[in-house]
């Protein structure tokens, strides 16, 4: 469509077409995509730190394994309070961590740095997979038998942030490469 514009097309029209044009392309999806994942895991590392008590319980009865039903796996259990704050300050800032990567790479996106760009999403998005898929679903999920919890069970909302992330890196890497000079 933008090849059929002429000259005598009205100037505002010809604009409008370019700027949809780049509003509607792959890099403008990722960099909105991984935009607000960004933002996601601001709002998590948020409410992790302004709502501590309530998300360090949650970590400490996944270790716990206090409200699982398997007895065979209780030796699993870890209930040492030191512990359970490492774990869990630990989960804040490799949140935090990802939410920056993340952050950057949209802002490189906006700035046409599509290389960078690739690079801090990726290592974000990689960092979300790796703490959900990883952390959350292998680790609590299957180690701690999360699943068996019904009070503390957090399978189906790390799934969702790894399907979220993995969909993104997908795209993130779908888009062109431009030649570095």
């Amino acid at each position: 469509m933008l090849n059929r514009l002429t000259d005598s097309t009205p100037s505002i029209t010809v604009r409008s077409m370019r700027l949809l044009a780049r509003v509607g392309s792959l890099r403008a999806v990722v960099a909105v995509t991984v935009g607000f994942i960004a933002l996601n895991m601001i709002l998590v590392v948020l409410g992790n730190v302004t709502d501590y008590g309530t998300n360090e319980a949650f970590v400490q009865h996944v270790l716990a394994m206090d409200t699982t039903f398997g007895e065979g796996l209780k030796w699993r259990a870890i209930t040492s309070p030191a512990v359970v704050t490492i774990v869990y300050v630990a989960i804040i800032v490799w949140e935090a961590i990802s939410a920056v990567l993340l952050t950057a790479g949209t802002i490189a996106y906006l700035r046409d740095k599509e290389d960078s760009a690739r690079r801090f999403a990726s290592a974000g998005l990689l960092m979300v997979v790796a703490l959900f898929l990883g952390g959350f679903i292998t680790v609590g999920g299957e180690w701690f038998a999360m699943w068996q919890s019904k009070d503390w069970n957090g399978i189906s909302a790390a799934l969702r942030m790894v399907t979220i992330a993995g969909f993104a890196l997908i795209l993130v890497h779908l888009s062109p490469r431009r030649a570095t000079p």
